[in-house]
């Protein structure tokens, strides 16, 4: 499919044919340059519905006996002189 390339302000722009729009027009796509071709593809949208589904799909038995206890240390952080600095 054959479309045209023209200038939108001090950028270039493509007008994406009916044919090949996604189902729902994504605010923001992704561009990217692999030799000679232009990859655009759609930014996923980050919502929690999909933090619901990965948290569904542990099982019941997941962290029953909670976490391991482990003893925190201090550290012996270095300290730098002014000299050093």
């Amino acid at each position: 499919m054959l479309t045209r390339v023209f200038k939108s302000g001090n950028s270039l722009a493509v007008r994406i044919p009916k044919e090949l729009a996604f189902a729902e027009a994504p605010q923001e796509v992704e561009i990217e340059r692999i030799g000679n071709t232009l990859l655009v593809r759609p930014v996923a949208q980050k919502n929690l519905d999909e933090l619901v589904n990965i948290l569904s799909s542990f099982p019941q038995s997941f962290m029953a006996d909670g976490r391991d206890f482990h003893e925190q240390h201090d550290r012996d952080w270095p300290t730098l002189s002014k000299d050093e600095s």
